[in-house]
């Protein structure tokens, strides 16, 4: 009569595999929190960006009313505070952001990010084009300080080094009284492209945690089924 198999696991096998199963399941638990966190983002933008045209506030109490909400003002732009935003790109083409102060007609003064520029486009003198003179209208998407991440240094303000929107930082650099407390991404006009290339309406975010969890998933589920089978033996395999 065949001797039956059974499950016997082993020590070493056992120390090394329970660790990374349960290191593997909270990968892919992350996954699906980031998942509803971004489906949610995803979601609220959608939402504020279909609201009507608004003035920009005078100051933000609630970001959950006014994060992504469209607004119009008019103004001047005040080109020569302009900030480059480094490290941004266009369709694979690297270049920076440019941030310019904008005086709104009731004397408030609110950091414009109007958009993408090329590398080679960087000083305001090669693109004479873009420095909009007099009166203009301006709508785009009301924006929060960006938070910087762990990963990412700090700006370098006396070396002209700006990786993030830090509206504090920036109006005291430039000396710009008194600056709102929040900035606002212009919109992209319909049509061919024009420098700057502002922001755009539809939703850019990737959402790709759902792929990402289901691969820690399997890769658990792997492991476990490995270790199960080589665990699976008859008494005089041992």
């Amino acid at each position: 009569m065949p001797t039956r198999r059974r499950f016997q696991p082993t020590l070493w096998p056992t120390i090394i595999t329970v660790p990374a199963l349960i290191v593997l399941v909270a990968l892919g638990t992350l996954q699906v929190d980031r998942l509803q966190w971004k489906s949610a983002l995803i979601e609220n933008f959608e939402t504020m960006v279909s609201q009507p045209l608004v003035p920009p506030p005078q100051s933000v109490s609630d970001w959950k009313t006014w994060r992504f909400r469209r607004v119009s003002m008019t103004g001047v732009y005040q080109h020569q505070k302009e900030i480059l935003l480094t490290g941004k790109t266009f369709e694979g083409t690297a270049g920076f952001h440019v941030i310019t102060p904008f005086l709104v007609r009731d004397g408030r003064i609110i950091l414009v990010n109007r958009g993408w520029v090329p590398d080679k486009l960087s000083e305001r003198e090669r693109r004479p084009e873009t420095l909009i003179q007099g009166l203009v209208k301006v709508e785009g998407i009301l924006r929060q300080d960006k938070r910087r991440g762990y990963f990412v240094p700090d700006n370098e303000p006396n070396n002209e080094v700006w990786l993030y929107v830090d509206t504090d930082e920036m109006s005291r650099h430039r000396e710009i009284v008194p600056v709102a407390s929040y900035y606002v991404d212009a919109i992209r006009r319909p049509g061919p492209y024009a420098l700057p290339i502002g922001a755009t309406t539809e939703v850019t975010v990737r959402n790709e945690h759902l792929q990402y969890a289901i691969t820690w998933y399997l890769l658990a589920a792997t492991l476990a089924v490995i270790y199960f089978i080589y665990h699976y033996r008859r008494p005089d395999e041992e």
